[in-house]
């Protein structure tokens, strides 16, 4: 047992001395993953446990400024990831085929490995995705697997940074970069109120940006199976299984709410939260509570629930938070018909 212990502790050792990016030594959070863990899982705890009790006996905040404020900081914040990626690597630098990761002190070379330490922070920060859900009492919309993608997220990038900030890799982080300055915009547009809902008309066409985006990952990781390039193969492999496994999960979100024209179970209960308390004055906090304990029972919908759940909570789980008109006027005209009976 203790000869196992030491090989661990050995391996650990050569593993975070021998072969990390000696360029981001010293940086913030970078000289060990368990300050990142230890991160996550407090926001585990927030939001699953600590949060909710403490909303228990509290009305919901409304937060419009506030999420407005943060929608038009995710924007900007991107614009300049998606910049400075461009200019210092993918438009002039970096190849498509095959791109090393360069270790040297290369000018170009340091800009990319600090995006790619912003692009590692932003995780944190879209941990508010969540916590607006708690203060606004959404809890119908905290899944599991909303917590799980976003606590994942970060540790993920964590590695990445540690050991290969630039090269191949960072063509996931630009291309997703990019479709959060769309998705950030829709969201913007869709906190600030009924009179900009008639310019969200392109949420089918975001939806199809996010699957083309996956596609584009996949294709771009999995070349490197076939050719020899001098890049870490774990990370191909990890950013093949995330691109096919969201691919899965926004197609059959696209199916069911595009194609089958169904409402997400999540974003329906939401949206019936939000009228409920324009139309009547309180919050249904107890109806959606129990509408989806109902949903849970139905052992026959199960694995369309863990998809269409998943694809919801990952990227478009805000629609919980900001309902585009249709979804209003729908939602409205059925609590006005609850309200006459």
């Amino acid at each position: 047992m203790s000869a196992a212990v030491k090989d661990f502790v050995d391996g650990y050792n050569d593993l975070m001395i021998n072969r990390r990016d000696p360029r981001v030594d010293g940086w913030f959070l970078m000289s060990s993953p368990f300050p990142t863990l230890i991160i996550c899982a407090c926001y585990i705890y927030f939001v699953k446990s600590l949060g909710p009790r403490l909303m228990r006996d509290r009305k919901p905040f409304e937060l419009r400024s506030a999420i407005i404020i943060y929608n038009v900081i995710q924007v900007v914040a991107s614009i300049y990831l998606v910049y400075k990626g461009l200019v210092h690597a993918w438009l002039f630098r970096y190849s498509l085929r095959c791109q090393p990761v360069d270790y040297s002190d290369d000018p170009d070379e340091l800009i990319v490995a600090q995006m790619c330490w912003w692009y590692y922070f932003c995780k944190f920060t879209e941990f508010l995705d969540t916590v607006f859900f708690v203060l606004r009492k959404k809890f119908d919309q905290i899944t599991n697997l909303h917590v799980i993608h976003h606590s994942i997220m970060p540790a993920a990038c964590w590695w990445g940074v540690k050991f290969a900030a630039g090269g191949h890799g960072t063509f996931f982080g630009l291309l997703n970069t990019f479709v959060h300055i769309i998705m950030y915009t829709y969201y913007l547009f869709s906190s600030m109120g009924p009179k900009y809902q008639k310019y969200l008309w392109w949420k089918k066409h975001l939806t199809t940006m996010q699957m083309i985006q996956f596609v584009a990952v996949f294709l771009h990781s999995a070349q490197l199976f076939f050719i020899d390039c001098n890049y870490p193969k774990v990370l191909a492999y990890a950013m093949c299984f995330n691109a096919l496994m969201f691919l899965s999960l926004f197609s059959n979100f696209y199916i069911q709410a595009y194609i089958k024209r169904r409402r997400l179970p999540t974003v329906k209960k939401d949206g019936d939260a939000a009228n409920g308390k324009v139309a009547n004055g309180k919050s249904k906090d107890k109806v959606t509570s129990h509408n989806a304990e109902k949903e849970k029972r139905d052992v026959g919908k199960m694995i369309t629930n863990i998809m269409t759940n998943t694809s919801n909570a990952c990227y478009i789980g805000q629609n919980g938070l900001y309902q585009s008109t249709d979804k209003a006027k729908s939602n409205g005209s059925s609590s006005e018909k609850k309200k006459h009976m």
